[in-house]
């Protein structure tokens, strides 16, 4: 897993290349607190080169953006390939992350 951040003012955006699973979750969310932390508020994720994707990646996504929400911020998930659209299918949490506006999964 690589894990890109680039600031810009209160947003950020991260994008995640490689998997996101079990061993790679908590670098993930380290970034996406470190976000936090340092006063973003608005967090967009490029998953455009993410190649897996599993419960744990989604746990992380759906964390951080509760934590947000906390503060008026928003995550918003990027260009999602459809192992991500699976995960979200599977588990029943697409209402989470559509149609609200702490998360949204874009195509």
């Amino acid at each position: 897993m690589t894990v890109f951040r680039h600031d810009q003012g209160p947003r950020a955006l991260i994008t995640l290349a490689g998997a996101l699973d079990l061993a790679t979750a908590p670098l993930v969310r380290e970034v996406l607190a470190g976000c936090l932390h340092d006063g973003v508020l608005a967090i967009d994720i490029d998953l455009t080169p993410l190649t897996f994707c599993d419960c744990s990646g989604l746990n992380v996504f759906l964390e951080a953006s509760l934590n947000l929400a906390v503060v008026g911020g928003s995550l918003h998930l990027h260009h999602p390939p459809a192992v991500v659209v699976r995960v979200v299918e599977i588990t029943g949490s697409g209402f989470l992350l559509s149609g609200s506006n702490s998360a949204v999964v874009r195509n």
